[in-house]
């Protein structure tokens, strides 16, 4: 844990014991103050925003932009993206986020959702199939991962063939190799190339997917046109970005979610008896999970308009901010116990999910998926345990997502 006694607004911390330890580092920095600078593993400065009003509130805060041209001068860039996949929600603020989000909760909507329930099943059962033959698994490479690939992929109309290399190109951006310094640029070219490739060969064959969808509102021009008469279309890099985004973010979150809720429920084996015998308690134990151990620490780097306070610290315009979600999460002043596994707690107002307008929009279909992945294999594997002593796991080092990198069990 870092020294509390030295970690006052204008003393940088070292991040490395909020990948060692997290939630024991969370909850020191917590106890010292609701604000800190920090230095990322990048090395650029941020404000790290650890309790939970003070994050939720900045979650729907205006003021703070998703925007990098909000940045101050020399500050930071994130990936550098080129702007085909840079174009995209997770940059944007009103009212472009706005535009954008209208279109793509068509994909989303509850009807859709649940018309991917009996493919997410057979899925998953397939993926079963195939480790029951073998009496034990990597839950991880052999289910976790898969499923969410699977569904994503399909709803987006992406090859089978391709899936494998998005797999790669992912770990190569969330987790960068330091002995390897050019493979995250050589991710980001492939990337490109690849949805630059998939869109113009749904453009000359549409099929029955989301990607087709989206295509069509780009090209059709009497589609979405303003009240005002301004145009509601995709720019072509928006479209690009968008499915960039989409596959991203429907792979990563989701695949840290099942994980860690399996380890969680191996941790704790009456929790895991119980929900075989009472699937129906799933959908609340999610909400659990998603609070006690969610895939996503911190929320999107945020950018002040202005200057102005958090916790009663002063932020400068253009300073990098962190909401960690992960922090709040476990604030005893919003979670009684909150290091404590407990289905049964008020989960209402957990941020696993975010706050205000940037809401994950794909939180419906994660969920489900969560669901019936851990409904199939708790059905299916009643002996299910761990394979590998419980200290030789290990976490992804990384601040923007909280995942195994495996996950040994048998069964």
């Amino acid at each position: 844990m870092p020294n509390t006694a030295d970690t006052g607004p204008d003393a940088p911390i070292d991040v490395t014991p909020l990948l060692d330890d997290p939630y024991a580092t969370y909850a020191a920095l917590r106890e010292a103050g609701p604000v800190h600078r920090i230095t990322g593993p990048d090395g650029t400065p941020a404000w790290l925003v650890t309790r939970y009003d003070d994050v939720r509130s900045g979650l729907a805060d205006p003021r703070l932009s998703l925007d990098k041209r909000h940045a101050a001068p020399g500050g930071y860039q994130g990936f550098s993206l080129p702007p085909a996949l840079d174009a995209n929600m997770a940059n944007m603020d009103p009212p472009d986020h706005t535009r954008i989000r209208r279109l793509v909760a068509k994909a989303f909507t509850p009807r859709r959702i649940e018309a991917l329930r009996a493919p997410v099943r057979k899925t998953a059962d397939a993926l079963l199939d195939a480790m029951a033959e073998r009496g034990r698994a990597d839950l991880i490479a052999d289910y976790a991962g898969p499923l969410p690939i699977t569904v994503i992929c399909d709803l987006l109309g992406i090859p089978h063939r391709d899936r494998r290399d998005f797999l790669a190109w992912s770990d190569a951006l969330i987790t960068p190799d330091p002995s390897r310094p050019g493979l995250m640029k050589e991710a980001i070219g492939a990337m490109q190339e690849f949805y630059t490739g998939l869109i113009a060969a749904k453009r000359a064959e549409p099929g029955d997917d989301l990607l087709s969808d989206l295509i069509a509102v780009r090209d059709d021009p009497a589609v979405g046109e303003a009240a005002a008469g301004g145009s509601e279309r995709l720019s072509e890099d928006e479209l690009t970005s968008l499915a960039f985004l989409l596959l991203f973010g429907g792979y990563e979150n989701t695949v840290h979610l099942i994980g860690n809720a399996v380890l969680t429920l191996l941790d704790h084996p009456g929790q895991l008896r119980r929900l075989r015998h009472n699937p129906a308690e799933l959908p609340a134990a999610v909400e659990e999970f998603l609070r006690f151990d969610g895939p996503g620490p911190l929320a999107l780097r945020r950018f002040p308009r202005e200057d102005l306070e958090i916790g009663g610290v002063r932020i400068a315009a253009g300073e990098s901010v962190l909401l960690s979600i992960a922090s709040a999460n476990r604030d005893p002043a919003r979670f009684a116990d909150p290091d404590t596994f407990d289905r049964g707690r008020d989960l209402s107002g957990h941020l696993a999910l975010g706050h205000g307008i940037h809401y994950c929009l794909g939180a419906p279909l994660a969920r489900m998926e969560a669901v019936i992945a851990l409904e199939a294999l708790l059905g299916r594997f009643p002996g299910l345990r761990l394979d590998v002593l419980r200290g030789d796991l290990r976490h992804r080092r990384s601040l923007r997502s909280r995942g195994l990198i495996s996950l040994p069990v048998a069964f």
